[in-house]
């Protein structure tokens, strides 16, 4: 599609709301950016609004879309996103990835194996263009607010309640600040057509969809603002997550034998403070929840010589109020 078909006070809307996002990302001007195309209407409304923005920022557009191949339609929305970067004369990347068969074979559910392959995806895209470009996703309020929920139902801590980073590596979301609503209305304002998003069907995407059909509406008829203030308790949430990481990186500094790297446990430190202790040492991937409160119980109680088995090879012991991680 031509932008000169369009009406151009929508499309300035939308690329306002592109250029809120970069301002307060602080996205510098002339680097070159992958923008994260489903064709569903939030990445259409982020195509559109950057590829509008772009020339006056000096930025580098190259549209990527990934076919998840789990729907018999995926090679034709492939083919209308590569018809609409064609439009706007922009280069187009695309990959085709069996995400289900990716799913069985890593042992993830279909959701995380399809989050997995998009971004290795968009990454490869991205080191093509240079160690400056970024990836650009079109994740909104509405998105992060779902998140949200979707944790706190799941019984998530602190760090799950984050919601959605508004940068993380060189992946970047300029218009998570927007409504979807808005940039819905802005798209049919401005004539610019977008497909129906894929996930809405999407089994795997089901618990999303519920929270996003009927808990979030629900919510919002008890507070109208009830996106914005989910998405402040996610800032509150990430503020004191930030505060008890360094706590906790210097907890763990004072209790680390220099010799032998063990951790002195006498004199135990608060649950809360002795569980980020734990993950900080034991690092990445961290251990099931229930695995960090039997080591604790462990290291606490008053018998010695337990092993904790801590996933992905790795284990815990401990004697006479030490924990040995290996």
């Amino acid at each position: 599609m031509s932008l000169s078909r369009h009406d151009p006070d929508a499309v300035n809307a939308l690329a306002e709301a592109v250029a809120r996002g970069a301002d307060a990302l602080r996205i510098p001007n002339g680097v070159p950016i992958v923008l994260a195309i489903s064709g569903g209407p939030d990445s259409t409304a982020l195509l559109h609004g950057a590829a509008h923005l772009a020339p006056s920022r000096g930025w580098r557009l190259t549209v990527a879309h990934l076919d998840h191949a789990l729907r018999t339609e995926s090679a034709e929305d492939a083919a209308a996103v590569g018809r609409s970067a064609g439009g706007l004369r922009l280069p187009f990347a695309t990959h085709r990835v069996d995400v289900a068969a990716l799913a069985r074979a890593e042992h993830r559910s279909m959701e995380d194996a399809g989050r997995q392959a998009r971004y290795r995806f968009l990454e490869e895209v991205a080191a093509e263009l240079g160690s400056d470009a970024l990836i650009a996703t079109a994740h909104t309020a509405d998105d992060a607010a779902e998140t949200i929920l979707l944790r706190l139902a799941r019984g998530s801590g602190l760090r799950g309640l984050r919601g959605i980073p508004a940068r993380r590596g060189r992946v970047v979301r300029p218009l998570l600040g927007e409504r979807r609503s808005a940039l819905r209305g802005a798209l049919d304002a401005a004539g610019i057509a977008f497909s129906t998003d894929p996930t809405n069907d999407d089994p795997a995407h089901a618990s999303r969809n519920r929270v996003r059909a009927e808990v979030l509406p629900a919510l919002e008829r008890l507070n109208p603002s009830a996106v914005e203030a989910l998405i402040r308790f996610g800032r509150l949430a990430a503020d004191d997550d930030d505060l008890l990481d360094g706590l906790a990186i210097a907890e763990l500094a004072r209790r680390r034998d220099a010799d032998d790297g063990t951790l002195d446990w006498h004199n135990p430190p608060s649950r809360a403070l002795g569980r980020r202790v734990l993950r900080t040492a034991i690092g990445e991937p961290t251990p099931a929840a229930e695995r960090i409160e039997a080591l604790l119980d462990a290291a606490e109680g008053p018998r010695g010589g337990l092993t904790i088995e801590l996933g992905g090879g790795r284990g815990a012991s401990v004697v006479g109020r030490r924990i040995r991680l290996s």
